[in-house]
């Protein structure tokens, strides 16, 4: 992430900040804040900006000490990795020196772009081009359209005007060709899994290139039945399509290509009307967000999902906590929750069911004998991200309450690294502390099973006591919920795991592991 070079002066060393590669797959990233105004002063590796990838939102230290020297890729904007983001000078002095360098190419720049208005008096050349005016007359047919005045030749114009999209077309073949247009590999999948022809959507990158967010923003228009419907006349609100006057025909056969309940279409419909002006308001989605939703619909459209649900009996948990409890948070720094107890007994339980620590692959089932936990971690209900615990067969109840607590705090203050979030072979998401009673989670591809933990209540139930006989106690229950891909498995098998966490829950020596 760091080249270094001197200056003419030969007296400060300058350093390039570039678009780092958070993960094998990555071959892009976001800039979602600058930390660091130019002309201010940055230390080695401390926070210089944040970025947004598929992967992970994170923030890249300072690849060195010194002044940020320039800014050359606004916040919002996505290029690739490698790019160059911006430039930190070893000292004051090094920030006027790219700005020395940088204006002796604009030098001879100038002198080239004002050379026409210097001649221009003197010599007889001049006139001709004050009298190609002159034959105004064809030009009156290309006036009424805004496109032909900026160009000079009135006749190039005059053609495609009355066609908008004539000169689209010949950029790309049809869809999967792209021409001569420079697409990430990211883009590009986009396009081809919607059927999207690159010369429908408008790019706001560097150079009119088309991103991620481009044709995010045009496929949420086309299935919302917006925009890209009304023609010319309606403008979209969303950036990526709201240039796009030529999408009308293709938006209308692609809404049967996304399969949606009459709920979800009433829905769509809805969004479509404009907002009643001081009641609605519109809130783009962020890259996280956006991710989410992608993810989840990918999951909803691989694997059938189904779900089972049992009750878990929390007293024998309850009471480890409240005598342990105090001591647990006096050595570690914070509470002993439920979550690494159902943690360590789903990891037991994978060992005899692993058929559920799993993904499915090419007609088949590929069972991963290392199990590596996610866990969904809320950002402030603003997005969700599942840090993976790696081996956590190998840890006890206390480790893996040490790795849930490091993993949620990174994720929190974007500390986590590629590696943190990927290779997950079995998630666990949370929602009891909010007190729920039943969570349908959705599969975390490629991965075929997810285990919902609910809220935790003190209430009445049977207990067999030792004699054999039954009473009314006050145990802390709650639902242990788990979705499964029923390509991998069946329902017996999905309940059987689920039947033998909740036994580990109520019959463990919980106490033994602190």
């Amino acid at each position: 992430m760091r080249q270094c070079w001197r200056s003419p002066e030969g007296d400060s060393t300058l350093a390039d900040v570039t678009m780092p590669q958070l993960g094998e797959t990555v071959t892009e990233g976001t800039i979602t804040k600058w930390l660091k105004s130019v002309g201010e002063a940055v230390a080695r590796d401390e926070p210089l900006f944040e970025v947004s990838t598929d992967k992970v939102d994170s923030e890249v230290p300072s690849p060195a000490a010194g002044t940020l020297a320039e800014i050359r890729v606004q916040e919002g904007e996505t290029v690739d990795v490698g790019t160059v983001l911006a430039v930190v000078s070893a000292d004051g002095a090094g920030a006027a020196a790219p700005a020395a360098t940088e204006a002796a190419p604009a030098a001879p720049a100038a002198p080239e772009a004002s050379a026409p208005p210097e001649p221009a008096p003197a010599p007889a050349p001049t006139p001709p081009p004050a009298a190609a005016p002159a034959p105004a007359p064809p030009p009156p047919a290309a006036v009424p359209p805004p496109a032909a005045t900026p160009s000079a030749p009135a006749p190039t114009p005059a053609a495609p005007a009355p066609v908008a999209a004539a000169p689209e077309p010949p950029e790309s073949d049809g869809p999967g060709k792209w021409g001569d247009r420079i697409l990430s590999p990211v883009v590009r999948r986009l396009l081809d899994e919607n059927a999207i022809d690159p010369s429908e959507v408008t790019g706001t990158g560097l150079g009119g290139r088309i991103t991620r967010s481009d044709v995010l923003g045009y496929i949420d228009i086309r299935r919302a039945g917006g925009a890209p419907s009304t023609g010319a006349g309606g403008a979209p609100s969303t950036g990526a399509a709201a240039t796009q006057p030529a999408t009308a025909t293709p938006a209308a056969p692609a809404r049967p290509t996304t399969p949606s309940t009459p709920s979800t279409s009433a829905a769509g419909a809805a969004s479509a009307s404009p907002p009643t002006a001081g009641t609605d308001e519109i809130i783009p989605f962020t890259n996280i967000r956006r991710r989410t939703a992608e993810h989840m619909v990918r999951s909803k459209a691989t694997s059938p999902h189904t779900l089972v649900v049992l009750e878990a009996d929390y007293e024998q948990v309850e009471r480890v906590r409240r005598s342990h409890g105090a001591q647990f948070k006096a050595e570690e720094g914070f509470a002993l929750t439920y979550l690494p107890f159902v943690a360590r007994a789903t990891v037991e339980a994978l060992h005899e069911w692993p058929h559920l620590n799993a993904s499915v692959g090419d007609d088949s089932l590929i069972v991963h004998h290392q199990i590596n936990m996610g866990f969904a971690v809320d950002l402030d209900h603003n997005g969700l991200i599942v840090p993976v615990v790696k081996h956590a067969e190998e840890l006890t109840l206390r480790g893996m309450a040490r790795r849930i607590r490091e993993l949620a705090d990174r994720a929190r203050t974007k500390k986590l690294s590629a590696d943190d979030i990927s290779g997950g072979t079995f998630s666990v998401t949370n929602a009891g502390p909010f007190g729920t009673f039943l969570t349908a989670p959705i599969i975390n591809q490629p991965q075929v099973a997810i285990l919902s933990t609910d809220g935790v209540k003190r209430r009445p139930t049977v207990v067999v006591q030792p004699d054999g006989t039954e009473a009314i106690a006050i145990h802390s229950l709650g639902l242990l919920c788990l979705a499964w891909d029923h390509r991998a498995v069946d329902g017996a098998y999905a309940a059987a795991f689920v039947a033998r966490v909740t036994e580990l829950l109520a019959t463990h020596d919980w106490a033994a592991e602190l």
